[in-house]
């Protein structure tokens, strides 16, 4: 779709501004709720073109993302449900406007926090899963906000500052190597992780 194509080049552009870092804040906030580019493209341009600053944009990455997640937290704990325990004008516009986020997936990820609380959003935090989708639901479901906090926290962290320590550590040899392999890597990485839990909770 050209329209992706063309937001996409615009978030790189800002890589090349003095604006650059700021930008970075804002489309890591958004993209916690509503933004459909992630803030990595950016992050990795940045990184880029500063290594020795690679770690602050991780930071400053890291911050506008959390606090988008709480953001979305909210509007999930607030604004999800009316008075009547009916889905909010508000909620019934998330289900039509984000990709893929049905009531049926809402209805599944309740069913997911039951079982593994603050793996879910870990794994929706560090992986290529929408994470605004679970941040809201989390809020809906009022799941443990300190939980919540602590597992947006390391997964986004996690998942930011392994791409500044490798932009940090290789520089630009390693660019497509993120942006082709990084989000399947992440995503096995959390399934490894998860199964050990997994084996010890159910087998040992």
């Amino acid at each position: 779709m050209n329209w992706i194509r063309n937001l996409y080049d615009w978030v790189l552009s800002w890589a090349q501004t003095k604006y650059g870092a700021s930008v970075l804040f804002i489309l890591a906030f958004t993209e916690s709720i509503f933004f459909p580019i992630p803030p990595d493209i950016l992050l990795i341009a940045l990184a880029l073109g500063a290594s020795s600053k690679a770690f602050k944009y991780a930071l400053i990455c890291t911050l506008g993302s959390v606090s988008g997640a709480f953001i979305c937290y909210g509007i999930g704990n607030y604004a999800w449900l009316n008075s009547s325990g009916e889905f909010s004008a508000f909620a019934n516009f998330f289900f039509d406007t984000i990709p893929g986020f049905s009531v049926a997936l809402y209805d599944g990820i309740k069913n997911l926090f039951v079982e593994w609380d603050f793996w879910v959003i870990f794994t929706a935090g560090f992986t290529p899963i929408p994470y605004k989708v679970f941040t809201i639901t989390a809020g809906a479901f009022n799941i443990n906000l300190a939980m919540f906090a602590l597992a947006s926290i390391v997964s986004r962290g996690a998942r930011f500052f392994i791409i500044a320590w490798l932009i940090w550590k290789y520089g630009a040899s390693i660019k497509l190597f993120i942006e082709k392999y990084f989000n399947l890597l992440a995503l096995v990485a959390t399934v490894v992780l998860i199964g050990g839990f997994v084996l010890i909770k159910y087998v040992i």
